[in-house]
């Protein structure tokens, strides 16, 4: 009763299996992961050095009276 019964082993063997076996589905699956989180990071890259430098340093409105300062 304490003890893992055969059901459950059979259950972790099929998880693992499911999760590690084949040409490496795991490993392919997070290296997928980890393109996009870089293509991702570059694409926010790209998008701050089209702006103006003076427009990155400042601070963001906290008003909406700041809000139409910046539009003017």
């Amino acid at each position: 009763m304490g003890a893992m019964s055969i059901w459950h082993w059979a259950i972790v063997i099929v998880i693992a299996l499911l999760l590690f076996g084949g040409r490496g589905k795991l490993s392919s699956l997070m290296g997928d992961a980890a393109k996009g989180v870089k293509a991702f990071k570059d694409g926010l890259k790209d998008e701050d050095t089209n702006r103006p430098a003076d427009d990155r340093a400042g601070a963001l409105p906290r008003t909406d009276a700041e809000k139409e300062d910046l539009k003017s």
